[in-house]
């Protein structure tokens, strides 16, 4: 018994870390470790792994917060279509066929990872904008950070954010009808779409993800999803590794977590095709 919560502390340690890192919460990593290490029951897991988004979260944004990475103006804005492709997702259950967005949101997903390929080939990070956008003059979304790599203040401005809005409210309805994580989806819109360089989008992700999965975190906990033998030590395990992956991730080149990033959206982007497809289950 003592051996297993020290093996879930130490493996949440391990997904917090990488999960404040790279803006995608922590449940990537916790699923098929404790479905497919430990051979626990799927909706076990995925109680697990909203925890361990929440954990996340909570451990980053503070720190994300006192070094001023995070955009919380972007954050809060983009957060409305979340909510609403949330709702609307939960209305579209059952009328609009799960598989066919299974593919479209995989395809984007390995669109991404290809897109991101390219600016890591180029090299060289796009801290700007060339023209002002007036939307994000108008509501005040542009702003700057300091990267400890670098070690120089980055201005940066907030481009496209119709299209922003638009993957925002596509990752709240795959939320909503498929029970999925959004944090890639986030991370997509941020910088692939809006142009945020990679260390405040993935601030901003991390914040985010937290307020999406406290909405759903009571359904699972009222349907005795949430194992707290298991959920506990995971949780502590994370709130430890979100704090220490959020001090990493100022420190690494963006082009290293580019690098990271990469291989990850190309497997989830695959995986989600493949389930559409009806491959695997």
């Amino acid at each position: 018994m003592i051996n297993d919560v020290l093996l879930f502390f130490v493996i949440g340690l391990f997904a917090g870390t990488m999960g404040a890192i790279l803006g995608l919460g922590g449940g990537i990593i916790i699923t098929p470790i404790v479905t497919l290490a430990f051979g626990l029951d799927i909706k076990y897991a995925i109680g697990a792994s909203i925890i361990a988004v929440i954990a996340t979260s909570s451990g980053s944004t503070i720190a994300f917060l006192k070094d001023d990475v995070l955009n919380l103006r972007v954050a809060m804005f983009l957060e409305i279509a979340t909510t609403i492709g949330a709702i609307v997702g939960a209305f579209l259950t059952g009328i609009i066929d799960p598989s066919f967005l299974y593919v479209i949101f995989g395809a984007l997903l390995v669109f991404s990872s290809w897109n991101m390929y390219r600016k890591l080939r180029a090299g060289a990070e796009v801290f700007h904008s060339p023209q002002h956008n007036k939307l994000a003059d108008k509501f005040k979304l542009n702003s700057s950070y300091y990267d400890k790599n670098l070690k120089k203040q980055i201005n940066y401005q907030v481009d496209n954010i119709p299209t922003g809005l638009t993957i925002m409210f596509g990752a709240g309805i795959a939320s909503g009808m498929l029970g999925i994580g959004s944090g890639a989806f986030k991370v997509m819109a941020l910088d692939n779409a809006m142009k945020m360089p990679l260390k405040p989008a993935s601030a901003t992700s991390n914040l985010m993800m937290g307020v999406t999965a406290t909405a759903s975190a009571t359904i699972y906990f009222f349907n005795g999803s949430i194992r707290p033998d298991i959920a506990v030590p995971l949780a502590l395990g994370i709130l430890v590794g979100a704090a220490i992956g959020s001090r990493i991730m100022q420190l690494l080149p963006a082009r290293i977590i580019r690098g990271i990033f990469i291989p990850v959206l190309l497997y989830l982007g695959l995986q989600m095709i493949l389930k559409g497809m009806g491959v695997i289950a």
